[in-house]
């Protein structure tokens, strides 16, 4: 089993920063692609942002410029520095992990549990 724990959400002015963070634990052996997903009222999921074991960097193209995201493979923590923020990038962001368990053996998604994120104008 594995749990992902989200932390950074909340309410900012439009032209703000946020940070969000993604702590993984449990039966972890490593991790492949993280990321960040979010998910607007009446809209579909849809990626921020996504990072792989190699550091290669993925953002959707209205989050470029604005936001960054980062890894650390030792703590097994994925961040989401988030700058300029919108009143549209309100939504609940959720964490994204592709976890191996052991060498050699099958990736599995896991989400974390959502953390809401709210610009106002």
């Amino acid at each position: 089993q594995v749990q992902l724990v989200e932390s950074g959400g909340g309410l900012v002015q439009a032209g703000g920063s946020l940070r969000l963070s993604c702590a993984a634990s449990g039966s972890i052996f490593s991790i492949n692609v993280m990321g960040w997903y979010r998910q607007a009222p009446g809209k579909q999921r849809e990626l921020v942002a996504s990072i792989s074991s190699g550091g290669r960097t993925t953002y959707a193209d209205s989050m470029k410029g604005r936001f960054t995201i980062s890894r650390d493979n030792a703590k097994n923590t994925v961040d989401l520095q988030m700058n300029s923020l919108k009143p549209e990038d309100t939504a609940v962001y959720f964490c994204y992990q592709e976890v191996q368990y052991h060498s050699g053996g099958a990736r599995y998604a896991w989400w974390g549990q959502g953390t809401q994120v709210t610009v106002s104008s």
